[in-house]
């Protein structure tokens, strides 16, 4: 298991593509938040959603940013071994979950990384001073720049990181007892090496408003940590959700999966994306595809069940996607799967038209920049 595993990874240990692996990054992450736009125009997402969403859209990128400042120059550097870049080239196109867990852990140290370095003014100083005097490139400290970059954006603390704890947002109260909030929290998944996005409207019924209440609170967040991997059906996490907590009530549970990405140079997928990548034959910063892929669950009723000798609490009855029986698989009211992409891509996408991705939604980015929805 671990040779297969292994054999899925991949280092890019040469300096030409990983640029390209970063550009290519800097350029889909800036898109992505396009999307969510127009999301929001079709009213799939509200107000509070976009800000979340994208809050989370902004740590990836930050996160690639800062990968990017770690690894670029590291290739360059003589002496240095270890020093590459681990990707996910066939399950996600991603780096592995393992870079983000050293991110954490860099994170922690970044201060003292920080106080034992020179200013960005004195290495710039020192920069110039080569270049004039001995008339070489300042390999070394570029590199000593670069990581200085690194841990200053690690210290900023908005990356997006392997676990993103849950926060509560208050949306108002329902009827005279109820407060809504919008529970949110976000991974990078282990087991696939992608970022998962989570939202959930609860209704609370405690006495005390969830996110000041120093029981339930630490607990409702410890659960969804557990809760946090994308193998995980939605129905399983809102159904043991609420039966943990009497006085809590999801009533609708969504998860965003981001990717994964496809590309002819860094990734090994199969099936119609492949052929199509290939028939594309796209300039360079064009070859690529992005999943993007948006599970929801509903209540669609309550039910009551008795609770010790004389009280009731209330649970919820899901409601299941009814057509073909799939909701049980899925454990979803809803799924809706898209596909962001390059126009050069989407036009042999359309001639091709492979019956697996009819369904699925289309976002083209256009050369300037514009994101057009298709069906």
């Amino acid at each position: 298991m671990k040779e297969a595993l292994t054999r899925d990874h991949a280092e890019l240990s040469d300096a030409r593509l990983a640029r390209r692996y970063f550009a290519k990054f800097e350029a889909i992450t800036g898109h992505l938040g396009r999307v969510a736009a127009e999301m929001h125009e079709e009213r799939r997402f509200s107000k509070a959603d976009m800000t979340i969403v994208g809050r989370y859209l902004q740590g990836i990128s930050w996160t690639f940013q800062a990968l990017a400042n770690k690894y670029l120059l590291k290739g360059r550097v003589e002496g240095l071994l270890g020093g590459e870049l681990t990707i996910d080239r066939v399950e996600s196109g991603f780096p592995v979950h393992g870079e983000l867990l050293i991110m954490a852990n860099d994170a922690q140290q970044a201060e003292r990384h920080l106080r034992n370095m020179p200013e960005a003014s004195e290495l710039k100083d020192h920069m110039i001073r080569q270049i004039l005097s001995e008339l070489t490139i300042p390999t070394k400290l570029q590199f000593a720049m670069s990581q200085r970059l690194y841990y200053e954006e690690l210290l900023t603390g908005e990356l997006f990181w392997a676990q993103n704890d849950p926060e509560a947002l208050w949306q108002g109260t329902v009827g005279d007892e109820r407060r809504h909030f919008l529970v949110h929290w976000a991974v990078y998944d282990s087991q696939v090496n992608l970022p998962t996005i989570y939202l959930m409207d609860v209704e609370d019924s405690g006495r005390t408003a969830l996110p000041k209440d120093q029981r339930r609170w630490p607990e409702a967040q410890r659960h969804l940590m557990a809760q946090g991997m994308g193998g995980l059906k939605l129905l399983t996490i809102a159904k043991g959700f609420d039966q943990d907590f009497d006085d809590l009530h999801p009533k609708r549970l969504r998860r965003i999966h981001i990717g994964p990405m496809y590309s002819s140079t860094f990734t090994s997928q199969s099936g119609p994306i492949r052929e199509v990548l290939e028939k594309a034959n796209a300039p360079v910063g064009d070859d690529w595809a992005l999943a993007w892929t948006v599970e929801e669950l509903e209540s669609e009723r309550v039910t009551e069940e008795r609770s010790g000798w004389f009280g009731t609490v209330e649970r919820e009855i899901f409601a299941l996607d009814p057509f073909s029986g799939r909701g049980v698989d899925t454990g979803a009211t809803r799924t809706e799967r898209a596909i962001i992409l390059p126009q050069r891509p989407y036009q042999v996408l359309d001639e091709m038209s492979p019956p697996g991705f009819r369904s699925v939604r289309k976002f083209v980015v256009s050369p300037n920049g514009r994101v057009l929805s298709y069906r």
